[in-house]
């Protein structure tokens, strides 16, 4: 893995031998502090390679940031060379990245085994995995003292807690505090959250390895159903319009007890301006009932390079620094981001700025994927049509039977032949 002191030799190098600086855009989110450090990292490369990096900033929603990657590929656009990706997009834009193993001098291998195998289609190595996600749940650690509870093992016992510190909080005045905040919005971030409910019910997980649309089942059926009841209850129906920074928004006021959230609000909770800095705690998403299972959904995200790209073998030099062992590091200290490179959840320091991430490498390494290997380039439809029905169940447009069984039938006809491969 190289060090910006390598990069500056191979800069140099370069200059000797007439080799023009360029010019490369890369494409960054901007939630939580996305934005600020890959604009940060990218012009360290930068400075170091004599070259120059562009940082342009996409939707935080992820539906409407790969709508808009679909529409720059499908045009061959040479816009933008290095693209932020989510997890489960390498089979949908397979057709316009780059494979990137002649480049990473099996940089790969480092890497959680899952994340690489979800960057790999066909064979080529279409992304590399920039940092991992798994869903957590954030707690208020005073208001649980407080009340003398411990952190819930189920989503009965969260319910319970919610509703008790609810009430409680609510007659002493505070108006604004609810039990639990999470993603109810319309989009891949409550296909997660629904697919964490329904797994940890032991429902499977939407379509299996095997191709087999699965949700259709009862232990789905009875996630579904404890999730709705907790709408207007434990929960604001706002949720229907929260993603993560909502979700965050609330928590971070002091407004709820509970939050469903990725790793990186961790940080960002302990920040001077967060009203409850030394108050919150970590734990596992909680079990369906005495006889489940913790389930996370599986997230992240990925760096790739555009096919179009004018300058593709330097652009993969930028994703394989930025990706790296030090860039990974100074991004966890900084701001809770997970790194996706194993040996980095044995780093002293991230462990101590993090305390939480030493347990987290067990989850990350058996988390709930989302079912994107088995219906590859289809995998966006099948995540829409999964997040309508579950948001139709939540707002109570539809009982939790129907909507599964209608939604088994409109997977059923979508998939190639009756089946997914």
């Amino acid at each position: 893995m190289r060090t910006l002191i390598q990069w500056g030799a191979l800069a140099a190098t370069l200059a000797s031998c007439g080799v023009q600086a360029a010019t490369l855009t890369i494409s960054c989110g901007a939630v939580g502090h996305e934005f600020e450090l890959c604009k940060e990292e990218s012009e360290a490369w930068a400075r170091t390679t004599g070259n120059e990096v562009q940082v342009v900033t996409t939707p935080n929603d992820s539906n409407e940031r790969l709508a808009l990657y679909q529409q720059i590929l499908a045009n061959g656009s040479d816009k933008i060379d290095v693209f932020q990706i989510d997890v489960v997009w390498p089979g949908v834009l397979a057709n316009h990245l780059v494979d990137l193993r002649p480049y990473s001098q099996g940089a790969e291998k480092t890497h959680f085994a899952g994340m690489v195998a979800n960057a790999t289609v066909g064979g080529k190595l279409l992304a590399m995995p920039w940092f991992s996600d798994a869903g957590l749940l954030y707690y208020r650690k005073d208001l649980l003292q407080k009340y003398r509870l411990q952190p819930p093992g189920t989503w009965e016992e969260l319910a319970a807690s919610a509703r008790r510190i609810q009430d409680a909080e609510r007659a002493a005045g505070n108006d604004k505090i609810w039990g639990f905040v999470w993603q109810g919005r319309a989009y891949e971030g409550l296909s997660c959250d629904a697919l964490e409910w329904i797994a940890s019910y032991n429902g499977g997980t939407v379509v299996d390895a095997q191709g087999k649309v699965t949700i259709n089942n009862p232990q789905a059926i009875k996630a579904l159903g404890t999730a709705a009841a907790w709408v207007g209850t434990i929960t604001p129906r706002a949720v229907l319009n929260y993603g993560e920074e909502e979700a965050r928004g609330v928590f971070l006021a002091g407004n709820a007890v509970f939050m469903r959230n990725w790793p990186y609000a961790w940080s960002l909770a302990q920040t001077e301006d967060s009203a409850i800095r030394g108050k919150v705690g970590i734990t596992a998403l909680p079990k369906g009932g005495a006889n489940g299972r913790n389930a996370a959904a599986l997230g992240g995200w990925m760096l790739s390079v555009s096919r179009y790209s004018k300058h593709p073998k330097l652009a993969a030099g930028l994703v394989m620094y930025l990706t790296g062992a030090e860039v990974q590091k100074r991004r966890a200290l900084k701001a809770s981001y997970n790194p996706t490179i194993v040996a980095l959840y044995r780093d002293a320091a991230i462990l101590q700025a993090n305390p939480f991430m030493g347990e987290l490498s067990s989850t990350l390494a058996a988390t709930v994927a989302r079912p994107s290997s088995a219906t590859a380039g289809k995998y966006n439809q099948v995540s829409n049509l999964f997040w309508d029905a579950v948001h139709d169940v939540l707002a109570g447009r539809e009982n939790p039977a129907n909507a599964l069984a209608s939604l088994e039938q409109q997977l059923e006809r979508l998939a190639p032949g009756g089946k997914w491969p």
